[in-house]
């Protein structure tokens, strides 16, 4: 059993898809998470026009898209549904109705969302991330309670470990709904007289990716790995940063290889 090493390709945001395919797979990726947002190549206006020839491009360069960044509209559900693309990923926002009638609304969206995943085959995966959104992993877990099976957690390691939570606890909690897991670190530093999130290279964060996979492991999981190539500091390229990151994360699954 083996993990589908795959990259959110935001950094790249304005790649047509065959240089994109060329160059995520010069990194040593064979899967991609793919924005459709206002900004990147693919919008969700044009999605249902290019998603499908955009994902195309990719696979003719041997990368399988696994999911996109996107909104829950029909559009996008139904470009997905073209292109085979499984996953709709999104974040449960927080609006200045707080936090329990922001929960309630995002659960309405959700909800609403069910008929359009049923008539399109196309999962939707919830990430949880620091700040105005849902932050912690059994947060979206409740979120989704009593959904669907094709509403799936994307679990994310540095949001988990901002969150002060344990890939242990919730790696497992979650394990019914897992659909993808997102690979970042992240550490506090103290700027301005305030202390705020910086994005690091593996091995210099809060999560303990060697946890992660320990715990992937005894779950017997085997979908995508999703390396998220956010980092605060810019002096190193983006590329150089994510080889070793891929680097360390295989290493480290295979200390911890998943087994039948």
């Amino acid at each position: 059993m083996s993990y589908l090493w795959s990259v959110f390709t935001k950094p790249w945001i304005g790649l047509p898809g065959d240089d994109l395919g060329r160059l995520v797979s010069s990194l040593g990726f064979a899967g991609a998470e793919v924005p459709v947002r206002d900004a990147a190549y693919v919008t969700p206006a044009s999605a249902e026009a290019e998603l499908p020839k955009f994902t195309a491009q990719l696979r003719a360069e041997g990368i399988e898209p696994i999911s996109v960044a996107s909104d829950l509209s029909e559009p996008v559900f139904a470009a997905c549904a073209e292109a085979g693309v499984p996953m709709i990923r999104i974040m449960a926002d927080l609006g200045p109705d707080g936090y329990a009638a922001s929960v309630r609304r995002n659960r309405a969206l959700l909800e609403q969302a069910v008929a359009l995943t049923e008539r399109y085959d196309v999962q939707v995966g919830v990430q949880p991330h620091h700040g105005r959104y849902v932050s912690s992993t059994l947060g979206v877990l409740q979120l989704l309670d009593g959904l669907p099976e094709r509403f799936k957690l994307v679990w994310d390691a540095a949001h988990d470990a901002l969150a002060g939570d344990h890939p242990a606890v919730t790696l497992e909690l979650g394990a019914d709904r897992l659909g993808i897991v997102n690979l970042k670190n992240v550490r506090y530093v103290r700027t301005d007289g305030a202390w705020k999130t910086n994005f690091v290279e593996a091995e210099d964060g809060l999560s303990d990716w060697a946890a992660v996979f320990a715990t992937l492991r005894q779950l017997r999981y085997s979908g995508p790995i999703c390396l998220t190539g956010q980092y605060s500091d810019p002096a190193v390229p983006v590329e150089t940063r994510l080889e070793r990151d891929l680097r360390f994360a295989v290493t480290s699954a295979a200390q911890h290889p998943s087994r039948e």
